[in-house]
């Protein structure tokens, strides 16, 4: 049996950064407790790993009255700047750059009067952040049909989620042409889920199965399991850990491609290699 790693695969330079982030705010050994508004990336077994050193998740400033808070990779609305401030609460940004430049062209352009579009899904955090910096006035559109819901004669902005499928992009962006006339758009995929999404889509071709390791509740990860199964619809199996393996299945395939996602540590991607390669 031959295993193969995607050229492009794990952790990402926002959630990398956000990782780091936290880990030297906890090295640093300040007096202010620690705690991380959501869930720091969607990788649960990081999650735990930062509880047990002392970083709680909260889902809302309510629920402190104090500490430090660390902003995720996803990003914010903006009025968590303001209410941090208000309340006396410290924020360490751990926003991903790619992230944090959508949010400036959302603000720039609704503050020129645009109608901001966010293609993306309106329940990810990162999308929700995003739309806060427009005061909640984005139309978002996860389906295609959800563009009927653009003012035609109003000048807009188009961005999208930084995780989102270049098909799926091009395919809304197209649609939207057709619809308004006044527009800019700003193809706000970052670089590396483009070439995670290529490497996977590529090795998918080549292989006789694809495993894809990552957070259940990732949509990046989400997004390399659908692309996996366009080559390989029966052959891609999505695991969080090592333990999720079915090593019985994987003995009839000759070559095995794995992938992981942008929340996924490099130390889980090895495991898996590892314990491929010793028991196979």
């Amino acid at each position: 049996m031959k295993v193969i790693l995607a050229e492009n695969s794990g952790f990402c330079f926002g959630v990398k950064k956000a990782i780091d982030t936290a880990f030297n705010e906890v090295e640093a050994k300040n007096e202010h407790k620690l705690y991380t508004l959501g869930p720091l990336i969607h990788n649960p077994q990081v999650v735990e790993e930062l509880k047990q050193k002392g970083i709680d998740v909260i889902e809302d400033l309510e629920e402190v009255h104090s500490g430090n808070v660390i902003i995720r990779s996803h990003g914010v609305p903006e009025k968590i700047y303001r209410e941090a401030e208000e309340k006396g609460i410290i924020l360490t940004d751990s926003t991903c750059p790619f992230v944090s430049r959508i949010q400036k062209i959302v603000k720039e352009y609704y503050d020129k009067g645009y109608q901001i579009a966010i293609i993306g899904d309106p329940n990810h955090p990162e999308v929700i952040g995003i739309n806060g910096w427009c005061n909640d006035d984005g139309v978002i559109l996860q389906k295609t049909e959800n563009i009927e819901k653009l003012k035609e004669d109003k000048p807009t902005c188009v961005v999208v989620q930084t995780t989102m499928s270049l098909v799926l992009y091009e395919e809304f962006i197209e649609l939207i042409k057709h619809k308004i006339s006044d527009l800019q758009i700003f193809n706000t995929i970052c670089l590396a889920t483009r070439k995670r999404q290529d490497a996977a889509r590529k090795l998918s071709k080549e292989v006789d199965a694809m495993i894809v390791i990552g957070g259940y509740h990732s949509s990046n990860t989400q997004k390399l399991v659908t692309i996996c199964k366009e080559e390989k619809p029966n052959d891609t199996f999505h695991i969080e850990t090592v333990d999720e393996i079915d090593f019985e299945i994987l003995k009839k395939y000759e070559t095995i491609g794995i992938t992981a996602g942008a929340s996924t540590p490099h130390k889980v991607v090895n495991e898996v290699l590892e314990k491929i390669k010793n028991l196979l």
